[in-house]
């Protein structure tokens, strides 16, 4: 079994998917917003192909989880819309 980021482990040492709310984390959060745009233009420099539509398919499983996570969970602001 190919094991992402994804999920939580189970006691069958697989993975499964979760529901409802994200627990919001402030430190990845301002991670996200600051440290990512340097790396990004490196990577944009260096790869070919980097961050074009429809890159996400190189990984299939990854991208499947990903589609599903994010529209079965939602974000902490969203709360307050």
């Amino acid at each position: 079994m190919i094991r992402t980021h994804a999920g939580d482990k189970d006691g069958n040492g697989g993975f499964h998917m979760r529901f409802g709310l994200r627990k919001p984390s402030p430190l990845k959060s301002l991670s996200a917003r600051t440290g990512g745009r340097a790396t990004r233009a490196v990577k944009r420099a260096l790869i070919p192909g980097y961050g074009r539509k429809g890159m996400g398919w190189l990984h299939p499983r990854r991208k499947l989880y990903d589609e599903m996570y994010r529209r079965t969970t939602f974000p902490f602001r969203d709360l307050f819309r």
